[in-house]
């Protein structure tokens, strides 16, 4: 009988990934068999830790390795590995489609951009490993067989939409990986894939890290030969590392093709030891803040992978360091569950954050540019920390930077803010809002600015979320200035304040009945210099911002009424207290407090509550004016 053969089509993404690759959008052609590695050492690691807890799985693990062979007179090349092997729906799951979330946003990002670098910054960043293959091969074909499956499969494809897949029943334990390639062609950086020298020369670049031998055949066609030194890079000393070593192993464990941004290293000795090689990435991925995402290090006990994405090791936000922990001391057998009550790994834990959180720090302090490059891509993710993270809230408080009013191009520390503070100033003043032009144009910013005070101008969704958590920093409180009354006046100025109060005594006690069922109070205001009126809130509500934030995500909470407050230097407002103590029409009145009150919730970017109102409402007053 003759084996069954299938033919499928790739996911539609896939295909469009797949013909970017053919096309040589990547110029570093060089990086396909640093992928192919990496997948290779994957399957090994994965087989080894499948064969230590499941005993009667039938495997040999003696001899794992990753065979590299090519033939010159037929133009293939060939990366055979004996791991954990891929059953066929694994298969179809992880070559035909790319079950990566983010896929059409990276395809998306990738038509935006306009030149080659960014195209191939986009690519790394999206780590396509398999797919790569396509970049150096016209055809490229698959054969596994999944460690203690009886039948492998056989998947082959041109790369031209489709692909197929049939039984393959002698097919060895592992994978084996054969690119036929294409021809050599040095204008498109096109190597001598089939060359024993440019193999060898590439695994030594990209590869030499690798703990599993990677074996090439010997020059006079002997013995196989391992080529890659095996040395795990976090055991060796600092000093005989190289920056060049760091970025490949970097590279290897995040599958990003450019350099990190900052590499960590750390060896804790004692009762409980273990050692950590962990990097700050120079650019956010693309599922930074997607819930499909994963996240974690890579987690080893005694140079033994356990496993990928290792989420006890390192808290929500901070996912996106990357890196290995390796462990002494800790079970082979470990479960993610065992992991989540593991007395040492929380310790371990406490002090990676620690140490992840002092190179920030001193990144700000040494490296001022990088630093702003950290801020710029992960400062979003960061401070969420501040609402889950009690622990370490000030440590991460002081890596925090934020736009303020000081300097419309460069954003401020908190320790930079307190150094600026006017003489006699408690408070450390924020506002937060959809933009820093709807900020800058709000009326809550009018006294502050007129008197001098700094204010810091928070536009992330995750600020609405961390300023009600963060009572102070450094023994200054946080204090909003849409919230509250404001104490920015001199003696005189109060003393004028309230000679005005007894002024307005009657209108505002008038306007509070009027709108009592819109707003909780009506008052002057000491905000204010240029506009009619505000809207603020108690010091303990919930802003505008964080009410609709709550209601997107289906939580249904009730309105909370606000202050109005009046400028009590306004002509508007005077000319309506005028009226009001010559007692004109009450509903000439009434509609015209309406006015102010939706002036003053628009001038803060906030929603009327009767948008067809308000609009009739003006345009009666301007048919009377014209």
């Amino acid at each position: 009988m003759t084996a069954r053969v299938e033919t499928l089509e790739f996911q539609s993404e896939a295909r469009q990934l797949l013909q970017l690759m053919i096309h040589s959008i990547y110029s570093n052609k060089d990086t396909f068999l640093r992928e192919l590695v990496s997948n290779a050492s994957d399957a090994l690691d994965k087989l080894r830790l499948e064969a230590f807890r499941d005993k009667e799985l039938r495997v040999d693990t003696d001899d794992l390795h990753i065979a590299i062979e090519s033939d010159p007179e037929n133009r293939t090349l060939t990366v055979r590995d004996n791991g954990i092997g891929m059953t066929r729906d694994e298969v179809v799951a992880l070559i035909g489609t790319i079950a990566k979330s983010g896929t059409a946003e990276f395809l998306r990002k990738l038509k935006e951009s306009q030149d080659a670098a960014g195209s191939q910054d986009l690519i790394g960043q999206f780590g396509v490993g398999f797919y790569a293959s396509f970049m150096v091969a016209d055809r490229v074909t698959l054969v596994t067989r999944r460690a203690g499956a009886d039948e492998g499969v056989r998947w082959e494809s041109e790369g031209a939409g489709t692909y197929t897949i049939e039984p393959a029943p002698d097919a060895p334990q592992g994978t084996s990986v054969t690119l036929h390639l294409k021809p050599e062609n040095a204008e498109e950086q096109l190597h001598d894939y089939a060359s024993r020298a440019k193999i060898v020369e590439i695994v030594r670049r990209y590869s030499d890290f690798i703990t599993w031998p990677i074996r090439v055949p010997a020059a006079d066609g002997g013995e196989p030969e391992t080529v890659n030194s095996r040395k795990a890079l976090w055991a060796r000393s600092q000093s005989e590392v190289t920056e060049e070593e760091y970025t490949e192993f970097y590279k290897h464990v995040s599958h990003d093709w450019t350099a990190p941004l900052e590499t960590i290293r750390i060896a804790a000795e004692g009762t409980f030891e273990y050692q950590a090689l962990l990097f700050i990435p120079e650019r956010a991925p693309l599922d930074l803040f997607m819930r499909e995402r994963k996240r974690g290090v890579q987690l080893y006990v005694k140079r033994v992978f356990i496993m990928d994405d290792c989420e006890e090791l390192m808290p929500e936000y901070l996912r996106f360091v990357k890196g290995v922990v390796d462990a002494q001391d800790l079970s082979l057998n470990v479960s993610r569950e065992i992991l989540q009550r593991d007395r040492q790994i929380q310790l371990m834990r406490r002090r990676l954050v620690k140490k992840v959180l002092s190179t920030v720090k001193s990144m700000m302090a040494d490296k001022a540019e990088a630093y702003e490059t950290f801020w710029r891509e992960f400062g979003r993710a960061v401070k969420e920390g501040l609402l889950d993270d009690f622990e370490n809230r000030d440590a991460i408080l002081e890596i925090c930077s934020f736009p303020s009013t000081h300097d419309a191009e460069r954003q401020t520390t908190l320790a930079q803010y307190m150094e600026r503070m006017k003489e006699g100033q408690e408070h450390i003043y924020y506002m937060t809002g959809d933009s820093r032009v709807a900020l800058e144009n709000s009326p809550h910013l009018e006294a502050f600015q007129s008197k001098g005070y700094e204010v810091l101008l928070l536009t992330d969704p995750i600020d609405e979320m961390w300023v009600g958590a963060v009572p102070e920093f450094d023994g200054k409180q946080l204090r909003s200035i849409a919230k509250g009354e404001v104490d920015l006046d001199t003696e005189e100025e109060k003393e004028a304040a309230k000679q005005r109060e007894d002024e307005f005594a009657d209108l505002l006690a008038w306007l509070r009945t009027e709108l009592a069922e819109t707003v909780k109070d009506v008052r002057l205001s000491a905000r204010l210099t240029t506009s009619p009126a505000c809207v603020v809130g108690d010091t303990y509500d919930l802003t505008p911002n964080l009410e609709k934030m709550y209601r997107a995500m289906g939580q249904e909470i009730p309105r909370i009424k606000r202050v109005l407050e009046l400028n009590p230097t306004h002509p508007l407002v005077t000319a309506l207290r005028a009226a009001h103590a010559k007692g004109e029409d009450k509903q000439d009145l009434a509609s015209a407090a309406e006015l102010i009150y939706g002036i003053a919730l628009l001038a803060e970017g906030g929603e009327l509550p009767d948008p067809t109102r308000f609009i009739r409402q003006v345009t009666d007053r301007l048919e009377r004016t014209l």
